[in-house]
């Protein structure tokens, strides 16, 4: 089967997928859709620009995930969001923390897929890019089948055609957001089912992915695989997705190499003034499960997060992985 029309994506997740994160996440995939953090449509009006939505231009492409439940303000976010120069606009309807809740967005809005169907019509008005909508299949005593039918078919009658679907339940209520990624149970074929009957939208898959190769059949069906914690914490597999998805060539072919292609930005970062452990906290999982691979994260965590730390730590960490890696090959 030909991937070049499927798309792979990397979830949007707080405190993990900022900028840095994002660059290093591109040296080892040109193709995946990287998403930012979520941002609420208050704080990208209100707050400080620059800082929420400022990136590199070699993180390209990236689309920006905004929560808020206010059409007009979700419109005005967008088209400043737009001006950055991201690719793409997401409407987060699938967090379910507390927070999220009291202001009235994320998860809780399936509940209201008019306000929802409100919300991406003044922002598809407003921008040119694409819009999308990352959701759950439902959220408490929802009915999964007829509550996610009705909720996608009245969001896309504004014409937006593309919808990542998170394939649990959100429980608002007695289940904190960590398990609300792992308690209720995964309903991969409600989504191929939702496709099924909507052939014409563009739908993605969510949660519990771990092997890209092992899900790749989902896409026999559907358009696209969205992997959230584990791209973060095993990085290296996001070197498997160029070749999946119809590269003819990886950006790097070993982990060394991705280090290496790290060294100018971090170098960059760190005369801005940035602190190391910032930008290498989102590499410690590059040597998952390899030799050494303890001795990599233990160093640039104790020190990376030293003053004055530099590039000669990374160097650091990178003999050291190396060293532990030939005694075991010897």
């Amino acid at each position: 089967m030909n991937y070049n029309d499927k798309i792979f994506a990397v979830a949007p997740m707080m405190d993990w997928t900022d900028r840095h994160c994002r660059f290093f996440h591109r040296q080892l995939s040109r193709q995946a859709l990287l998403y930012t953090e979520m941002v609420t449509e208050q704080a990208v009006r209100h707050g400080e620009k620059q800082k929420l939505l400022g990136f590199d231009a070699g993180e390209q492409p990236v689309a920006l995930q905004l929560g808020g439940c206010n059409p007009q303000g979700l419109a005005e976010a967008a088209r400043i969001s737009e001006d950055y120069g991201y690719n793409q606009i997401n409407m987060n309807v699938g967090c379910p923390s507390d927070r999220v809740q009291g202001g009235h967005f994320g998860a809780c809005l399936m509940a209201k897929p008019q306000l929802v169907a409100d919300c991406i019509a003044a922002i598809r008005t407003t921008v040119k890019i694409p819009v999308s909508v990352k959701c759950r299949i439902g959220i408490d005593d929802q009915d999964e089948e007829q509550g996610l039918q009705n909720f996608v078919e009245t969001v896309a009658k504004t014409g937006c055609n593309t919808f990542i679907i998170h394939a649990r339940k959100a429980w608002l209520q007695g289940l904190s957001p960590k398990e609300n990624r792992e308690v209720p149970p995964l309903n991969y074929d409600r989504v191929h089912r939702l496709k099924k009957s909507m052939p014409h939208l563009h739908i993605s898959l969510n949660g519990g992915l771990v092997n890209i190769e092992n899900e790749m059949h989902h896409l026999e069906i559907l358009d696209g695989l969205m992997f959230g914690r584990e791209a973060y914490h095993n990085p290296w597999i996001l070197a498997q997705v160029d070749p999946l998805f119809g590269a003819t060539q990886t950006p790097v072919k070993t982990r060394r190499e991705a280090v290496e292609a790290m060294l100018p930005y971090i170098a960059q970062q760190l005369a801005l003034g940035l602190p190391l452990h910032r930008i290498t906290r989102h590499m410690l999982g590059l040597y998952h499960a390899q030799p050494g691979g303890r001795m990599w994260r233990q160093v640039l965590s104790t020190e990376g997060c030293k003053s004055g730390a530099g590039l000669d730590v990374v160097m650091q960490a990178l003999e050291v992985v190396e060293a532990q890696a030939a005694r075991q090959a010897a």
